[in-house]
């Protein structure tokens, strides 16, 4: 890991810099891609899997049968881990379902707004390196609470033309029966402008890698909207003189294993502490079985101290991490400080791999830095606000000479006057 030691806020961009970028040629190679699908559909679907998956398919669509028929491939300890994380998922998430109340803002103006899912949406699961089946749980749980009523799965197939059947286990478990066994850009195209197989959707939802991210940033252009932009995964720990080095060197270690270009940053202001927590990487490191992908991602990760921990939590918040570990036994007292963050852990046992799979949160988050804008996936994503209004005649004339002399003075007379018919309508009454 790279270490920099009380760097001035003039430095603080260059050490803010995530290990990979889009090039030109990832963007031509990806339009090469959307285009191919959008043209030649389901064909063009049969022949990319094979060129980047490896794989000979006969069709993308995968049978309920096989769907139900995954359950019994799924070890009895599993099920119940996954059950429990589906359990605690759902009742954060029900949390976020509200009806909002009507304003009455003068007399007789009643505004309100309320809630409409979107009707179709569609979503990623990752499955090259790892099948990450619970991003079906954090995709798919808000998608059934805000009511999408036609959902759709797009995953890649093993070496074999399979889907793992963990994946389609979690999809039956929510109800979830449209689901493709196609990855990468193509899912991604196929998602936005639909094939003989696959309906175009009105949102795509779902972690991926450099093409994947690419292919959701161009479909945006065509008018489909996506969750949010995203890019490789990345944890950013804070750790006070209180924290346990071996478990934040768990925590640097469990995000480096994602893949090479994942980013890891920890930031103390504990030069002891620096010291053990690199000792323990070193410890660890040797027992994980993605040894050579985590090393990859820990040559393009920072350690940085500064002065005290206040100094450390500006950074976080320039920086604008996926994930925030504040690994101190007084970690809820910087609570107001995290401005920030995509998720945020907090105390020595409140691990990111908590959030990742069952603590209840959702693990989909905005990365890049993006999370000084952006939110994670929830049910509020899944869904969208109308505003509505009733003006009675008493509330048009609370409101109406205010709206003819704002519009006469935009020159928009049309306005003006559809305000004053219905008051001329109402003086003769």
């Amino acid at each position: 890991m790279i270490r920099s030691k009380f760097p001035p806020k003039s430095k603080w961009k260059s050490l803010s810099q995530r290990p990979s970028a889009s090039s030109a040629s990832l963007e031509s190679d990806v339009r090469g891609i959307l285009e191919r699908v959008a043209q030649r559909g389901d064909s063009a679907l049969l022949e990319l899997t094979e060129k980047y998956d490896g794989v000979s398919l006969n069709t993308i669509a995968i049978s309920e049968e096989e769907i139900f028929d995954s359950e019994s491939k799924v070890s009895a300890e599993l099920k119940g881990a996954i059950q429990l994380a589906k359990g605690n998922i759902e009742a954060f998430h029900r949390s976020q379902v509200l009806k909002e109340e009507r304003v009455e803002t003068v007399p007789g103006v009643s505004c309100w707004r309320e809630a409409r899912a979107i009707e179709r949406v569609g979503l990623y699961v990752p499955g090259g390196s790892a099948p990450l089946f619970s991003t079906v749980l954090m995709l798919g749980v808000p998608a059934v609470l805000a009511g999408c009523s036609d959902i759709i799965l797009c995953t890649p197939p093993d070496a074999n033309g399979n889907v793992n059947p963990i994946i389609l286990y979690c999809a039956k478990l929510l109800g979830i029966r449209k689901v493709f066994k196609v990855g990468g850009a193509q899912a991604i195209a196929a998602l936005a402008y639909g094939t003989e197989s696959i309906p175009a959707v009105s949102k795509i939802f779902g972690p991926g890698n450099s093409y994947v991210t690419k292919a959701k940033e161009l479909v945006q252009e065509k008018g489909v909207a996506i969750d949010m932009p995203a890019g490789p995964s990345e944890v950013l720990v804070i750790a006070d003189s209180t924290a346990v080095p071996e478990f934040v060197a768990s925590d640097l270690l469990s995000q480096a294993e994602h893949g090479p270009d994942s980013q890891v940053l920890l930031l103390s202001d504990s030069n002891r502490v620096i010291a053990e927590v690199l000792e323990e990487i070193d410890r660890q490191l040797p027992t994980l079985k993605r040894r050579a992908i985590a090393e990859m991602a820990l040559n393009a990760s920072r350690v940085i101290q500064f002065e005290n921990i206040e100094q450390c939590l500006q950074f976080s918040n320039y920086y604008a991490p996926e994930h925030l570990i504040i690994a101190s036994e007084n970690a809820e007292e910087y609570v107001p400080l995290v401005q920030n963050a995509g998720s945020v852990f907090l105390g020595n046992y409140s691990c990111e791999s908590a959030g990742d799979y069952a603590s209840g949160t959702n693990h989909t988050l905005p990365t890049n830095g993006f999370a000084k804008a952006y939110s994670g996936v929830s049910v509020d994503s899944f869904i969208k606000k109308i505003t509505f209004q009733n003006i009675s005649a008493r509330g048009i004339k609370e409101i109406g000479p205010a709206i003819e002399t704002m519009a006469k003075a935009e020159l928009l007379d049309g306005h003006a006057n559809a305000v004053t018919v219905r008051l001329k309508s109402l003086s003769n009454v």
